[in-house]
């Protein structure tokens, strides 16, 4: 596992080893839907992406799948904390308690902040070297995660402990926006404005301001 994709993607490729027959269809099912869930949560379509995830929950679930569709909502959780959603996983842990797994535990108090003797090596690698810098240093881990999710999760993370700068909130912009990820593009875009009124720069926050609207906009398109 390298990133929240290869997360989201866990089940299938569990599924599609070579040779053997081929995977039953709640495996399938619940990876293709995890995956819109992700795609759709991203550009901030909210709706569409919960009737998703609650599909693929009940492929799992009705297959009697603790693991997985505890997984599933380990993936889910990572996706909204990359968003900078404060969510705290409770689906998860309360599942996770009836089947464990040593790297998603790890992941878990990954992306919940609870890093303290986290062993980097139960991680995705693409998570490693943020938890091993030092304090203070982290942020300058993030140019080198070549996966835009991986990056988005551990900028979103940095700003969660406190311990993002400046240059952290425009790697996840740009991130954000090179991949039109709406919703949290929107997020650190308006935290940077933040930042630039603070600095009372004024020609910054009038870039900034007219990114803002261009995001807004396309939420609610006019009509033709």
């Amino acid at each position: 596992m390298k990133s929240l994709r290869a997360l989201a993607a866990l089940l299938l490729l569990a599924a599609c080893g070579s040779g053997g027959p081929p995977p039953p269809d709640w495996k399938t099912d619940s990876a293709a839907l995890v995956a819109r869930y992700q795609k759709y949560a991203l550009l901030g379509e909210n709706t569409l992406a919960e009737r998703y995830f609650q599909q693929a929950v009940a492929a799992t679930g009705g297959a009697g799948r603790v693991a997985e569709t505890a997984h599933l909502w380990l993936v889910r959780c990572g996706i909204r904390r990359a968003m900078l959603i404060d969510d705290t996983c409770t689906e998860y842990a309360e599942l996770a308690r009836m089947a464990p797994s040593a790297t998603d535990q790890a992941y878990y108090r990954f992306i919940t902040l609870r890093w303290e003797d986290l062993d980097p090596a139960l991680l995705p690698p693409q998570h490693r070297d943020v938890l091993r810098a030092p304090t203070g240093r982290r942020s300058e881990t993030l140019d080198t995660i070549t996966d835009p999710l991986a990056r988005l999760l551990d900028a979103s993370l940095l700003v969660m402990r406190q311990e993002a700068d400046a240059a952290t909130l425009v790697i996840a912009t740009e991130t954000a926006s090179s991949q039109g990820w709406r919703q949290p593009l929107l997020t650190f875009l308006k935290l940077q404005r933040e930042q630039a009124v603070a600095r009372g720069d004024r020609a910054e926050q009038a870039w900034l301001d007219q990114r803002i609207r261009l995001v807004e906009t396309s939420f609610f398109p006019p009509p033709r």
